[in-house]
């Protein structure tokens, strides 16, 4: 196997942030009058979902609800109808759950302190960084799929992460930080956007990235992944497709709904009950009476 030299630090800042601002998408959460809260809602809303399907309900949110205490008092069944299609349909009651903390703790405005951040409710490791980096640009190593990856590759030499974030990358993520927070925060962003945009899981354009020179994956000879299988994402016949189903109905109708509704939208009565059980145990829906639901009120 070919020699693998680890490229400095400072210069691995110095190819990235000039790529990053060359490069960077005019995404609005990233604009200077993007608000702490915008930020916030970005994050939720990015977790597993493309950024294009991302944009239009972002601003349809924003526009609705501009501050945590605006969606605090709404209902959180409306969190979910605004949610639409977006998918994985419980960070929205996070959210909604998240903006009723930030009232009732921080007086309507979201923390700028990171163990503050973590604090609220549906917000991990990953969000409170980015929050903080992106919001209130503070100095965090900021660990999504994206810079995992690119790390991965261009430090470790793999071109695959692990499956869940290890110590060892936590490690490298922390000795890569640039040491002064503006810095640090843009670093952290140019890395997300490199991996988004260039160093992609498949098929990714090694012949246009800027760290192509300096890559100890290309070094090595661009080995394959020897891990455990990738897990693969599927829909069609799940219980989340079946889950969307009913929630699309539920959404529609603006009040409650009777069973014989939603009985309709699934053949398969097991799977359509086990995915309304789902649903009902995750507080999305409410049964109201005997065979009759709600969006939570």
């Amino acid at each position: 196997m070919p020699t693998v030299t680890r490229t400095p630090a400072p210069l691995l800042h110095s190819i990235v942030l000039d790529w990053y601002r060359e490069n960077a998408r005019d995404l609005p959460w990233r604009t200077p009058d993007a608000t702490p809260w915008a930020v916030l809602v970005s994050e939720f809303m990015l977790q597993q979902t493309p950024v294009k399907r991302v944009l239009p309900a972002y601003a349809a949110w924003l526009e609705r609800w501009p501050t945590p205490a605006a969606l605090a008092a709404d209902a959180p069944g409306e969190a979910v109808r605004m949610w639409g299609r977006l998918g994985y349909p419980r960070r929205a009651l996070r959210l909604h759950a998240a903006a009723t903390a930030i009232t009732e703790r921080h007086g309507g405005s979201v923390p700028d302190d990171h163990a503050e951040l973590l604090a609220l409710p549906g917000v991990g490791e990953y969000t409170a960084a980015a929050v903080a980096s992106f919001a209130f640009r503070q100095r965090h190593a900021v660990l999504d799929t994206n810079v995992r990856r690119v790390f991965a590759r261009a430090v470790s030499g793999v071109e695959y992460p692990a499956q869940a974030t290890t110590a060892a990358e936590r490690r490298t993520a922390g000795e890569l930080l640039p040491a002064t927070a503006a810095t640090a925060a843009e670093w952290a962003v140019g890395v997300m956007e490199l991996g988004a945009l260039v160093c992609t899981a498949r098929s990714p354009e090694c012949g246009g990235c800027p760290l192509r020179a300096h890559c100890a994956w290309q070094q090595a000879g661009r080995p394959p992944y020897e891990g455990p299988a990738r897990r693969g994402q599927t829909y069609e016949g799940t219980d989340r497709q079946v889950r969307g189903k009913l929630l699309a109905v539920l959404r529609d109708a603006h009040g409650e709904v009777p069973r014989h509704r939603l009985d309709a939208v699934w053949p398969e009565p097991i799977q359509r009950a086990r995915a309304l059980d789902g649903l009902v145990a995750d507080g999305l829906v409410e049964p109201v009476a005997p065979g009759v639901y709600r969006l939570p009120q």
